[in-house]
């Protein structure tokens, strides 16, 4: 086993990594693939690939050892297997690499190529939809308000039933009040009007607490597949949240509220940071939303 250690290093010529040929375009590709091995393990970090990704470096690994210590049979059994294993990461987690995909397309990077639709959302808008969510979290009334930003929700609002009507808070109260038609399902706003009511919003994979229902699972998927903003009212708590980015922001002022919507559709808004975190879940709160 040793010997076949020494054999392996001696037939490695160490002589050619020599630092006196790397020039600059080595180190801004070696930086490259940094980067973007940095990036993809993160990204992975987030998902439910973590776990499988350490069960493929342990495969690797005892690869790397099958290959030195000559371990002919077990070497080819696990070089089969990572072959038949690649086709299969990629049809069980195929929505998580069309997330990773769709993050990389709305990158800032190819705004610079791109010409794209700005994200319209007056403050007019804003204040009637905050005006109609306080009044439907203390009456207890739930419900679901999508604002639309570069990427488009046409296939989400196709599953609804379209209105095209100016933003109003009395409106969204009617809309969201028990028991009428519309009342089941997400509102979808797009330039300050509401396109469509009674939507059907994709649900989140991530856990994010059991106390937390169907209205907030779908906030949290709408807001995963799209970058659209997405503010949710507790119909048994009353709670006002807003989903961004994968995220649930919870227990916010009215402020922070107005802040958080309006930042991502006026140029230089910058939110009010104190208490502006995102809830994962991991705190045991009373009540299911």
């Amino acid at each position: 086993m040793i010997a076949n250690i020494m054999s392996w290093f001696s037939g490695k010529n160490f002589s050619l990594w020599s630092f006196s040929s790397i020039g600059i375009t080595d180190v801004i590709d070696i930086l490259i693939v940094a980067y973007a091995i940095y990036k993809i393990v993160s990204w992975i970090r987030q998902t439910r690939a973590w776990s499988l990704f350490k069960g493929i470096a342990a495969i690797l690994l005892v690869m790397g050892l099958a290959s030195v210590f000559n371990l002919n049979t077990t070497y080819w059994l696990l070089s089969n297997t990572v072959s038949v294993g690649l086709i299969a990461i990629i049809v069980i987690f195929h929505p998580e690499l069309r997330k990773a995909l769709e993050q990389i397309g709305q990158g800032r990077v190819f705004g610079l190529f791109v010409s794209q639709e700005r994200y319209n959302i007056s403050r007019e808008t804003v204040t009637e939809i905050l005006t109609a969510a306080k009044t439907m979290s203390k009456e207890r009334t739930g419900a679901l308000i999508v604002m639309e930003r570069e990427v488009s929700l046409k296939d989400l609002a196709a599953t609804g039933i379209p209105i095209d009507a100016t933003v109003s808070s009395q409106l969204l109260q009617n809309i969201f009040v028990n028991k009428t038609p519309l009342h089941d399902g997400a509102v979808i706003i797009k330039n300050n009007r509401i396109v469509a009511a009674c939507c059907i919003l994709p649900l989140t994979s991530e856990e994010i607490g059991k106390e937390l229902g169907t209205r907030h699972r779908a906030a949290v998927g709408a807001s995963e597949t799209a970058d659209a903003d997405v503010l949710v009212v507790s119909e048994e708590t009353g709670r006002i949240s807003v989903a961004k980015a994968g995220k649930l922001y919870k227990s916010l002022t009215e402020q922070q509220l107005f802040n958080l919507l309006l930042r991502s559709s006026q140029e230089g808004e910058v939110p009010d940071k104190k208490k502006l975190l995102p809830w994962k879940g991991r705190h045991n709160n009373a009540g299911k939303d």
